[in-house]
């Protein structure tokens, strides 16, 4: 299993948003970075996100799991872009703010870190299991 990070605006779609989907989940449409393009197309069925909620709140609120691979985004008419759909798995019981995780110096190659702008990033096991105790999972 691969772990990945993925970000929104709340007031785009929000954590509250994807639980609300329930078990179909929903496709996560709108990526169109190349270097997330590449993310999306090698996360797998089964493989975990967290979901961050970027601009309003920086905090990462939830785990997402990757339901259906990756497949033609209907909103970009290029045709360049990608798509998963993923579903909400679960919430962190505290969500973990940027400035927690700039504040430990584990975490400070985390793509998260490194490369703030990027809205799909991979996580490493070690970084999703210290993300995840600080969460209080």
């Amino acid at each position: 299993m691969a772990y990945w990070l993925v970000k929104s605006e709340p007031s785009s779609w929000s954590w509250d948003q994807q639980v609300a989907k329930g078990a179909k989940g929903e496709a996560w449409t709108g990526v169109r970075n190349f270097t997330a393009r590449q993310n999306l197309v090698a996360m797998k069925k089964g493989d975990k996100a967290f979901f961050y909620h970027s601009n309003e709140g920086k905090e990462i609120v939830g785990i997402a799991e990757i339901i259906k691979e990756a497949y033609p985004d209907p909103s970009d008419k290029t045709g360049k872009f990608v798509c998963v759909d993923i579903k909400a798995d679960k919430p962190l019981k505290t969500p973990v703010t940027m400035a927690a995780i700039k504040a430990d110096k584990k975490l400070a190659d985390m793509a998260l870190v490194k490369y703030s702008r990027l809205s799909v990033q991979p996580v490493t096991a070690e970084e999703w299991k210290m993300v995840c105790k600080m969460g209080g999972l």
